[in-house]
């Protein structure tokens, strides 16, 4: 079964996170399409982007600047599809959602897998903005963000008392998110499994070089 990551983005003391992931977590369970594992970010307290040619050691089994940056690019690396649950914050993503992709760079973790998004806000927009912006930033990555995203909008009353949501179309978008992960999930893993072309910024160092080197 395919591993996804279910990634929490907000480490704030009072975030609403804490009524979207559970609920997240067991319409997950319903699904049964994956193998789904909680990465919150208040666990992965990582340095704020503190990687350089300096910090990583040996290219072949990279250390590192700490070892819980070098475990969390493992974390990535290992899994095959992401679900980040992000709420929005001054017309973007938490800081440390940001700081989290940054850190995986080397590895090349996010590349060619999948990526859904579940977002909320307090107001009407829903974390809209946030999910936009998070699309830009994974196709940097070279990961396939996807368009049918779970937006929550007036998240502080979205949820019943039984932690359900109240607006019946909220569960409806999840189940079509959660369809579209796993239809990308396999049709992924098996171009994967095919062959995959080195990274497009590793191509264009190497003609770069071969240029340099025909010029003399």
């Amino acid at each position: 079964m395919a591993k996804l990551l279910v990634i929490t983005a907000s480490t704030r003391p009072t975030r609403a996170a804490d009524r979207v992931v559970p609920w997240v977590l067991s319409h997950l369970r319903e699904h049964a399409g994956f193998d789904a594992e909680l990465a919150d970010l208040r666990d992965w307290p990582l340095p704020f982007f503190a990687e350089h040619s300096g910090t990583i050691g040996d290219l072949a089994d990279p250390t590192y600047s700490e070892p819980l940056v070098r475990a969390w690019n493992k974390k990535v690396k290992d899994s095959d599809a992401f679900l980040v649950v992000t709420p929005e914050y001054n017309h973007s993503v938490p800081a440390a959602l940001k700081n989290a992709i940054d850190t995986v760079w080397l590895s090349f973790g996010f590349r060619h897998k999948p990526v859904a998004t579940v977002g909320y806000s307090a107001g009407i927009g829903g974390g809209i903005r946030s999910i936009e912006h998070l699309a830009q930033m994974f196709v940097e990555t070279e990961a396939v963000p996807l368009r049918n995203a779970t937006v929550i909008p007036f998240v502080n009353d979205a949820f019943d008392e039984h932690g359900q949501p109240v607006n019946p179309m909220t569960a409806a978008s999840l189940t079509i998110t959660l369809d579209d992960l796993a239809w990308w999930t396999s049709a992924l893993a098996k171009a994967r499994a095919e062959g995959e072309l080195p990274p497009g910024q590793l191509r264009a160092r190497a003609a770069m070089a071969a240029i340099t080197a025909a010029r003399g």
